[in-house]
This record gives C-alpha cells, structure tokens and sequence, in this order.
C-alpha cells in the first residue's frame, strides 16, 4: 500500500509467461554472484516488494540479503552511488533495525554504511565525542528511545509525582546531550518520541493518576520535539502516528528476553522514515505531483458520463475523491507543483476545473494541464520540459495498471503512486512515501507555483518579442547579489539541496553548514535573487566562496531553473570578481565538477575569461586573472550588498 517507484517485473525462469517475484529475483542476483555488480537494478525490485500485499515483510527479507553485501564493494562497482553513513544507539535492542533501514535506502538508490551500538548505550555513547555517532563524515546519527528509557528511572513502587520527576530529567538530560552533540558532532542527530504503553498507564489503578500520567507523558514527549525546533542538526521522529497505523507496540516475550522494547512492525515503519529523511538529506524531495482525472481526481468518466455525471462531493465516493482532492491542494500550498496528465480532450477538463460545483482544485492550482490522447510517458517528458526540470523530480498518480506501468517502464526515475477502485485509499497511497518532504518551508516555496504560473506571461512575451535580446530589454530583469541573512539561510541550504542542472560543483550543504560558512570570516556566502517586470522571483541563486592565501575560490554557485539564460549567473560572477579586485584578493579560481545532469553549465567558467587551471574527470579547475573583468548584461541592473 506504499508509493513506490516501479520497473516492469523480470519474467521468472520457471514460468515464462508470467512475472518473477521480485525476492526471487533479488536471491538468484545474489546466487549467481551478481548482486554486487547489479546493484542499481535492486531498486526497482524494491519498490515491487513495498507495493505488495506483503510489503513489509519482504522488505525485511530483501534487507537481510542486501546487508551482507560490502558497501565499500558495492560503491567500488557502481561509482556515482548514493550512499548515506548511519550509526544507530539505543536504550534497547537495535540490531533489528539493520535490514529495514538496509532496505528502505536501498529502495530510494542509497547505499548504506551503517554502524549499530550495544544493548541500553544510547547514553554513553553520546556523552563520548569519541563514540560512532560522532565519527567524522556521519550522516545520521540515530538515538532510538523508548518508554523504558524513563520507566528503568522508577523506583518499584512509583506513583504519577516519581514518574513527573523521571520525565524530566530526562528531557534536561537528553537536551544538554543534544547540545553536546550539535557542537561536537558532524551528523544529523535523530530522536523519537516515546510511545506510551498500556502496560505502563494500567500500573496505575485510578483514572486520575492515569489522566496525570498521561499529561506528564505528553509534555515529556512535547519536549522533545521542541529539540527539533531550536536545533537545526536535529530531527525527531514522532512514533505516536507510526504506532497508530496499528499492529503491536512490541512482543512481550522480545521484550522480556531480548530487550526489544520496540518491536519489529513499529522499527519497519521507523525505518521507512528514515528513508524518507535520508532522501531529503541529499536533496532527493521531489517538486512535482502530476495527477491523472478520471476516477483519480473524481468520480467517473468525463468523456463518457459527461460533466454532469462525474463527482467529487454529493455522493459517498465522490467524497472521497474530495478528499483526495483537499490532500493534493494542500500538498501544493506548501511549493509542490501541481500538473494533470489525463487522456480527455482539453476543453471540457478546463470547464470542470473551472467550474464544476465538486471541484476542489481549480485550473488555476495546475501549472500544468495536459488533456489529451497521447501516451502519459510523453506528457510527462512535455510537462518537464515545460517547466525546465527532470522528470526524475516528479511523482505520478493514476489508477490505471496501464498508464502506471507504462510511465514505471518508460520512466523508472518517476516516482508512481498506483491508485486503484477504492479512492478512500487514495490519500494514504500518496502521503505513504514523503516524496515532498523538506527540512523546512521557505517564502520561495510557497509562493512556487504562482511563480511558475507566471512564466506563461513571460513566454508571450518572449513569443512576441523579435529576438532574444530584444525579450531581455522588455523584460527588464533586476538582480541582487547579497550576503546572506537569517531570512535566506534555509533558502540557500535548499538550492544546494536540490538544485541539479545549474550547480557547478554539486556540494550538497544543509542549514547548520551554510551558518558555519556565514560566521565564518574567511567565507563569503551570497544569495542571489532576481525579478523583473512580472514581479519578484525571490532567491533564485547562491554563490559561496573563501580566501586563499592566493587569491579567492568559489566553491560554488547554483541557479534555480526558473531564471536560465537571463544573464542573472554572469551578472552575480561578475559582482564577485568586482569584490576580489577591490579587496585585492589576487586571481579567483573555481570549479566545475561534471554530473549527469549539469552538463549544460560545462563551458561556464571560460565563458566569463576563466583560463583552465589543470584538473582531471572528476573536476575541471579554472583560474580568472582578473585583468579584464566580463562586463555586466546591459539588459540587466545589478546591486550589489556585501
């Protein structure tokens, strides 16, 4: 019941004419000694396994063979590989978490290194600079808590007030930790709350002392997600909603003998959250939610029931299609990017939207309508190309076996929510993966789609317009280079995040880093922000660099897609070379490191009188004199603030 990515199943040996289950498929890569070598190819077999009737379990399964493999071999097979470094604490047993977490980040294409610590360690561990959750170069750093974390504080005979005390101490104790940890550590230090146990409450014989225990509990648990909002290198994971999706907290007998406080069903789902986190980490959220209509969006046909047989409201199933609808709306509120892909002539599907009576989502929500007949894989690729990004940052939803099998075929980097008859599952298929997860909202993102709506204004006048130069002197582009502030901080850290195509070194930096950088004296980090004539694009940029004892480096410089070939990265580099002439700096040098997806920006630096300075295939390294300073775009004015 899980969001996945999907590839067309491997036909088994023993019956050629029908599908292999995937486990079995993962097992014969692993007998014939060809699961190393192969590993790209484990990700598709994933997403078939989480989208099955046993998902969880075969995840499990699959997780146990993938971790016995040598990630330093498997990175050694497939360069390019995106790994993640995981060390694991806890106040129970964590060896159970291996084969989940191994699987979960196999499924997004991460490769894991993880490291687990000892039975009830989680203490020592981060009171030791020196223990694994402080090794340098540490992505997450995860502390898995449990209930008897505080309940092993009590004496044998408690009551509410002893539990009070317990509780927090406890907090004090893990935030002085947590502090600890922010100064000292590399990683992203994750927590959880404590699920709270009915064993635990039904101690307690009177329901006053349980309402008490209860609060005391709940503010407990309040106080540790309040650690995540006054440390930016620190995530909690709420349990309470994972816990709730059912099953048992844990195995009694696990529990007693094993010390396993959680159990297996609630560490699967633990681990799929962490999947989900290691994505965004490395900048792997997805921007687009491309939506099918019929009997997606709404109830019904529209070609064949006509506008007045279809529904979204009035009916028991048509709510559910409302429902659904209010998900995708506020999904899209929050800077995902809204587009339809739908086999219906495009007429009729904009005089629902606009003004059928059920709808939720109006045409005016879509940066993107494309109803008509061609094959859905292609409207994808034109809908990309449209809005100038890769279709590996869109997430499909159709409830067509058809049309999602054809785009997981045609287009394996499209991550594809497969709906089916009953639309009350809907909504849970499509939040089940977080593909739209970010570490934190910015301005730029909620107002994303209404920027990108206005990009049709600006394409009738480049329509209009004789020449590219003469749309560039109409446009009337404004660009401001500036230090960067509070305000701009998260901003900056997600343009390093998931900006792909104009990012000329790829330096992936989450917010704690670019402040590092920012207090840095020796540092320089600039945003870059633009408008024009249509109104203000908000920070579509950022350049960071440092001295040197020769001159000044720029470690790198982003561009958001939306404001390509406006003459807004030239006029920031210029800006820049301008600084190192007037502090003295000496010849400023950079970079270009060649990804599959920046190619386009390869000749940059020598477009602007940058010389080649050596390097190899890895990076190319460039130097600029600084005799002669490329000039800024007249078509554009530029101010400058640092």
């Amino acid at each position: 019941m899980s969001t996945v990515v999907n590839t067309p199943r491997p036909t088994s040996a023993a019956d050629p004419s029908g599908p292999a289950a995937p486990l079995d498929r993962l097992r014969a890569l692993q007998s014939e000694g060809r699961l190393v070598t192969e590993y790209p190819s484990v990700a598709p077999l994933l997403a078939e396994l989480a989208y099955g009737d046993k998902g969880a379990a075969d995840l499990v399964r699959a997780g146990q063979l993938l971790s016995r493999l040598d990630p330093e071999e498997v990175a050694a097979a497939n360069p390019g590989t995106l790994t993640v470094s995981v060390a694991v604490a806890g106040h129970s047993t964590v060896g159970a978490l291996a084969a989940p977490l191994t699987a979960e980040l196999a499924r997004h294409g991460i490769l894991l290194r993880l490291t687990l610590g000892d039975f009830d360690g989680y203490l020592r561990e981060l009171q030791d600079t020196g223990s694994q959750l402080y090794a340098a170069g540490l992505d997450l750093a995860l502390v898995v808590l449990d209930a008897q974390a505080v309940f092993d504080e009590l004496p044998v005979v408690w009551r509410v007030e002893d539990l009070e005390k317990a509780a927090g101490n406890k907090l004090a104790q893990l935030g002085k930790l947590v502090e600890r940890y922010v100064e000292h550590g590399t990683g992203t230090l994750v927590l959880n709350t404590l699920p709270l146990h009915r064993l635990h409450t039904h101690q307690l014989v009177d329901l006053r002392s349980r309402a008490a225990l209860g609060v005391a509990w709940r503010e407990f648990n309040a106080g540790l997600l309040r650690l995540a909002a006054a440390h930016e290198r620190v995530v909690v994971i709420d349990l309470d909603p994972l816990v709730a999706l059912g099953g048992a907290l844990n195995e009694p007998r696990m529990a007693s003998y094993a010390k396993a406080n959680l159990g297996d069903e609630l560490l699967g789902r633990y681990a799929r959250e962490i999947g989900h986190l290691a994505r965004t980490l490395r900048g792997r959220a997805k921007k687009v939610l491309v939506l099918d209509l019929d009997n997606t969006l709404w109830d019904g046909v529209l070609g064949d029931d006509g506008a007045d047989g279809i529904a979204a409201a009035t009916t028991f199933r048509g709510e559910a299609f409302g429902n659904f609808q209010k998900i995708a709306k506020q999904i899209g509120s929050q800077g995902v990017l809204l587009a339809v892909s739908s086999k219906n002539d495009q007429e009729p599907v904009l005089e629902v939207l606009r003004t059928h009576p059920d709808m939720v989502l109006r045409d005016t929500d879509f940066v993107r309508v494309n109803a008509n007949w061609n094959p859905k894989d292609g409207n994808l690729r034109d809908i990309a190309a449209k809005l100038n990004l890769g279709v590996d940052s869109f997430v499909f939803a159709d409830d067509s076996p058809f049309e999602t099998g054809l785009v997981a075929s045609s287009l394996p980097e499209v991550a594809v929510v497969r709906l089916d008859e009953e639309p009350a599952l809907h909504v849970e298929r499509l939040l089940a993966d977080g593909w739209f997860d970010v570490r934190e909202l910015t301005a730029e993102d909620r107002a994303r789609a209404a920027l990108y709506r206005v990009e049709s204004d600006r394409q009738d006048l480049l329509d209009s317009s004789g020449s590219l130069e003469e749309y560039l002197e109409q446009l009337g582009v404004q660009v401001k280079v500036a230090a960067v502030g509070e305000a701009d901080l998260a901003r900056v850290a997600q343009l390093t995040l998931r900006t792909n195509q104009f990012n000329l070194t790829t330096e992936r930096l989450q917010p704690a880093e670019v402040r590092e950088r920012i207090e840095d004296p020796d540092h320089l980090v600039l945003s870059v922000r633009s408008g024009d004539r249509f109104g203000d694009n908000g920070v579509v940029g950022a350049l960071f660099a440092h001295r040197t004892p020769q001159g000044l480096h720029i470690d790198n410089l982003l561009l958001s897609c939306r404001v390509f070939s406006r003459g807004i990265e030239q006029a920031a580099v210029t800006s820049v070379l301008a600084y190192a002439v007037a502090q003295g700096l000496g010849p400023v040098t950079a970079a270009y490191r060649p990804t599959k997806k920046n190619h386009r920006v390869r000749d940059f630096w020598p477009s602007l009188g940058f010389e080649p300075s050596g390097g190899d295939e890895e990076e190319l390294s460039f130097s600029h004199p600084l005799a002669e300073l490329p000039a800024v775009p007249s078509h554009l004015r530029l101010d400058t603030d640092f």
